[in-house]
């Protein structure tokens, strides 16, 4: 018997159906994977799966006793608490009196320790207890840290622990990649093909699709189709499908032309004999009008400039440290006019702090920088800092010009943003009220109206659907200019580009010809697969996690052992997030005691450091 069935289901969020008599089966210990457009309901349907919307008309059934669980795309901004508490948060009221319980272990506070240790003999919670214990200990996290304090990637293993700690029979993850490096997609990979319950995902990663789906559910204009697993043979059938739909529909038009042409004839169409013609033409009428259209695909264009020097960029020795880290250790390299250079690299490895080196808009420790001659250079950054919130879609591109001149054609602003798929009502709404998809067209849109010879692009993937994706990717192919590209996304990676920059750890930084793919071959240990390959680490963490002792430790000390390197890197991203706000200009014109406290706060991070180096050697010892 079916887990979860969707019987003829309709959800609109005004206008046409979001989603148009659905149906759909999951069956125990599948991994299926929703794949469509931006804005087609993918996300809609996780949240109607998940209980947290209701249909419009048709019927949910959920399988008695079975446990759905939902990781939300984006980290949800009011989370507070330690690691353990977040977890807890997800077994509901009982969780939350675990958390509580905790917490004033952790104050001492016995006085109302009592209370509620009662209530929770009372609820017979202690398993639940061991529950959290057990789930953090199985994705490597240290419940005692603060949830604020933690990476990106670190605070979305937390919530996938959250979701967990309720022993879902059905795990819903959107978007489960956005924002991970490489590693800890690998390392959520090879988890998730080790989950013994059903699992339904969104992604535009192709290569974790490739990697977890047994089958794929596609939405195009509120339908769901169904196919196998095989991601290559879905493509391959959507395009004949697609095909297929033209011809269709093609057949369709020139027949409701004949007619339209006919009943324009006159008097001859309203005879008594053509009444059934006319009523068939009214039918067809109808017909035609209730035809949705696919969405088109972005007409990506850029706007091309004078070609730079033969010789773009030469660093010669380059090193660069960052609080007593290793970034950069005797970089020397060189990028030729048309290379198209991919950096690959934990989050935290010093990826931007590269760029910036090569752009000369940073000074190198030691070393020197040579730029080229006749650079142009364009930039995307990751963070979407160049689109200005107070103003719409429209005025962010067009910046006081009504047209832009693009390789010598002249293209009014509206016309330019509908080939980003902008519809003019869209263009000019505040970007506020635009999804994280459309931001990044929008950022494309902006982006390659400036002539450029010298393309940055910093994680340009992310929440952008594959068709769009599979576009830029055939336009960064056939960019004339050069190309230095970050990117977490390994098929676009191997698709795009031409070597790597990699960022090995200790400043260490190899080349190596070829993409993601080719890089595994070359480094000398790649795994059976390519998505296994990435897998190891909890987090780029810098200090290398120590190997088992001699002398056995006891429980606490081994797991104090296990957990002081992740401390040791929070530690050192406090750090550095303090010392980025000295070495703000502005900083300095504050009052004192800003400053000074500032300072103490730095000066307890560093004494915590140095007391968490010291454990570590101790116990590693």
């Amino acid at each position: 018997m079916s887990l979860i069935q969707l019987h003829s289901v309709d959800f609109s969020i005004g206008g046409p159906l979001l989603l148009e008599h659905v149906d759909l089966s999951i069956e125990a210990r599948e991994r299926v994977c929703i794949v469509g457009r931006n804005g087609e309901g993918k996300s809609t349907l996780l949240k109607l799966i998940a209980g947290e919307l209701h249909p419009d008309d048709g019927e949910i059934r959920v399988q008695n006793g079975v446990v759905i669980a939902r990781m939300a795309q984006e980290v949800p901004s009011d989370t507070r608490g330690t690691v353990f508490q977040v977890v807890a948060d997800g077994l509901g009221d009982l969780g939350r009196l675990l958390a509580r319980y905790h917490q004033l272990l952790a104050d001492e506070d016995f006085d109302a320790l009592g209370d509620v240790q009662s209530e929770i003999e009372a609820a017979n919670a202690w398993d639940l207890d061991r529950r959290v214990e057990l789930v953090l200990e199985k994705l490597e996290l240290p419940g005692d840290l603060d949830f604020a304090a933690l990476s990106g990637g670190m605070k979305r293993r937390v919530l996938l622990a959250q979701a967990l700690v309720r022993k879902p029979d059905v795990l819903l993850l959107d978007e489960p990649t956005n924002h991970l490096d490489i590693e800890a997609i690998g390392w959520l990979e090879n988890f998730l093909r080790q989950f013994e319950g059903s699992l339904i995902f969104i992604t535009h990663d192709r290569s974790f699709l490739k990697a977890l789906a047994t089958r794929i559910v596609e939405i195009d204009r509120g339908q769901l189709t169904d196919w196998p697993g095989d991601y290559d043979n879905y493509l391959r059938r959507r395009e004949e499908r697609a095909h297929a739909e033209a011809q269709a529909n093609a057949l369709f038009d020139k027949k409701l032309a004949q007619e339209e042409a006919w009943i324009r004839q006159g008097i001859k169409a309203r005879r008594t004999r053509n009444e059934g013609r006319v009523r068939a033409l009214k039918a067809l009428r109808n017909e035609r009008s209730e035809r949705r259209e696919q969405q088109g695909n972005a007409k990506i264009t850029v706007a091309s400039a004078q070609a730079s020097g033969k010789k773009v960029i030469e660093a010669r020795d380059v090193s660069q440290a960052y609080e007593g880290r290793h970034l950069l250790a005797g970089l020397s390299t060189t990028i030729m006019r048309g290379d198209r250079i991919g950096i690959i690299g934990p989050n935290g490895a010093g990826k931007s702090t590269l760029l910036k080196i090569l752009l000369g808009e940073l000074n190198p420790e030691q070393g020197e920088v040579t730029l080229g001659t006749g650079l142009q250079i364009a930039y995307f950054d990751q963070h979407r800092a160049q689109l200005d919130d107070r103003l719409n879609a429209l005025d962010n591109v067009a910046e006081g010009r009504e047209y832009i001149e693009l390789n010598g054609q002249r293209k009014h602003i509206i016309g330019y943003l509908q080939d980003f798929l902008f519809s003019p009502e869209r263009a000019r709404a505040p970007i506020t009220r635009l999804s994280g998809g459309e931001r990044n067209r929008l950022l494309l849109a902006k982006l390659f109206a400036q002539p450029s010879n010298l393309l940055i692009m910093d994680e340009p993937t992310n929440d952008l659907d594959v068709e769009t994706l599979e576009l830029l990717e055939e336009l960064l192919i056939d960019y004339p200019g050069t190309l230095l590209l970050v990117s977490h996304d390994r098929a676009f990676l191997d698709n795009v580009v031409s070597s790597t920059l990699v960022l090995e750890g200790e400043g260490r930084v190899g080349e190596y010809i070829g993409g993601y793919e080719d890089w595994l071959r070359q480094r000398g240990n790649a795994p059976q697969t390519a998505s296994s390959a990435a897998a190891p680490a909890v987090a780029a963490a810098p200090v290398a996690v120590p190997a088992k002792p001699a002398r056995k430790l006891s429980y606490k000390d081994a797991r104090e052992l296990e957990q002081l390197p992740l401390r040791i890197e929070t530690l050192e991203q406090q750090q550095a997030g303090k010392s980025a706000q000295m070495s703000d200009p502005a900083f300095f014109q504050q009052g004192a005691e800003a400053i000074a406290k500032l300072n103490a706060e730095l000066a307890a991070i560093q004494a915590e450091l140095e007391q968490a180096y010291a454990r570590w050697s101790e116990l590693d010892q």
